[in-house]
């Protein structure tokens, strides 16, 4: 028996060995991977979550925009809606690792490199959302070397209170051992960074109010710095001129110029017609980021809504255009020089921003839970599909 077992050790060290290894974020197309859904029976215990509206999860009543296309997942959830036909609709959840692995394999079939897994430190901070985000990060982990696509853990700070600065410091402690992340030969679809595991913190610099200012957001870096991470920092559109949705503080890029990568955010800042406008903002960021020796990430979405989320409707909705709005983005940036992408997001149906695949045939809508049909021209795994050519792409023009 302890013969077979070293023979399976052996067999194992061996497969990793060989296992992709992603050794930085450079030349790669990633998205952000959310993972907050649940639903009934799945075994969490949180019930519907994430697609609740304020009268629960119903019709007339919901958060989410975009309905996905669920045929090819293993176990689905009944829901209250349903379709033209009277067949009821239903929705998946990433506690099921199913659901998680289907995601992971439709990364590598159509050549999306990775995710960024999110992992919210209001959401951690309560027991119920550690466990969930605990158990979705193992599916990730374990889907990730599967398929060798990379994976990189992300904090988001949003709704983040006092102590979330050491919650979040020792929360990546636990992370870093459970899944090995400075044992890069036993975790290889980890991403490294500059020589060291890539963690990344989503949040810093906002000016909407938040509980926590650039202080605890420089604790959180020099803290993980310490423990020997890299470190890409998520910050608002307008940080290099410290403005609009930005603290008008220059500490801010003090923080910045001690990161490793640079994120900035934009869902929501422009359309198809004023992105033409927006482009010369992200030429002077990669020029500011490669001044101050800092790798760039530009961010790019294929629309956005949260009119359910959002109800009485806000008339926010930015609409995709049939992929134009979305490949236009992806096309500038390759174009500018840009050595890493961020797409927003995976899987993201509350804000309308996924492009994971979608649902051409939708529930019966109501006033509160109206969903945004695909355009005619395009079949559901579209921007899949420009997301992995996107990345091809940006792998043919580094290596020239």
């Amino acid at each position: 028996m302890r013969r077979f077992l070293l023979t399976i050790s052996a067999v194992l060290l061996c497969f990793l060995s060989q296992a992709r290894s992603y050794d930085s974020y450079k030349g790669l197309v990633m998205a952000g991977y959310q993972g907050w859904f649940n639903a009934p029976q799945d075994g969490a215990g949180r019930g519907w979550y994430h697609y609740t509206g304020r009268r629960g999860f119903t019709p007339g009543s919901c958060t989410i925009d975009l309905w996905p296309d669920v045929s090819e997942y293993e176990h689905t959830y009944k829901t209250d809606f349903s379709f033209e036909d009277g067949e009821p609709a239903y929705l998946f959840s990433p506690y099921d690792y199913s659901t998680v692995d289907t995601h992971f394999r439709w990364m590598n079939e159509y050549g999306l490199d990775g995710v960024f897994m999110q992992r919210f430190v209001a959401e951690i901070s309560n027991s119920s959302g550690l466990n969930h985000f605990n158990k979705v990060l193992e599916h990730a982990m374990t889907a990730a070397n599967k398929y060798e696509r990379a994976i990189c853990v992300m904090y988001d700070l949003s709704g983040m209170g006092p102590g979330g600065v050491d919650i979040l410091l020792e929360d990546i402690k636990n992370v870093a051992a459970t899944h090995k992340l400075f044992k890069h030969e036993a975790n290889p679809s980890y991403l490294y960074h500059n020589g060291k595991p890539l963690v990344t913190v989503w949040g810093i610099g906002f000016n909407d109010r938040r509980r926590y200012g650039l202080e605890e957001g420089a604790r959180i870096i020099r803290g993980l710095k310490e423990m020997g991470f890299s470190v890409m920092i998520g910050v608002p559109t307008n940080w290099r001129e410290l403005r609009s949705d930005t603290v008008s503080d220059p500490y801010l890029h003090t923080i910045i110029r001690e990161c490793d990568i640079l994120m900035p955010w934009f869902v929501g800042r422009y359309n198809e017609n004023s992105y033409e406008r927006f482009r010369g903002s992200i030429n002077k960021d990669m020029a500011w980021a490669e001044e101050n020796n800092i790798d760039y990430a530009p961010l790019c979405f294929p629309g956005f809504s949260w009119e359910n989320m959002r109800y009485p409707h806000t008339g926010s909705t930015i609409p995709r255009n049939g992929g134009s709005f979305f490949k236009k983005q992806l096309d500038y940036v390759l174009e500018a020089g840009a050595q890493m992408v961020y797409i927003a997001m995976f899987d993201e149906i509350d804000e309308g921003t996924a492009i994971f695949k979608l649902a051409k045939k939708l529930p019966k809508a109501s006033p509160g839970s109206t969903f945004i049909p695909l355009d005619d021209e395009v079949e559901g795994d579209h921007y899949l599909k420009l997301a992995g050519q996107a990345a091809t792409r940006l792998k043919s023009l580094i290596r020239r």
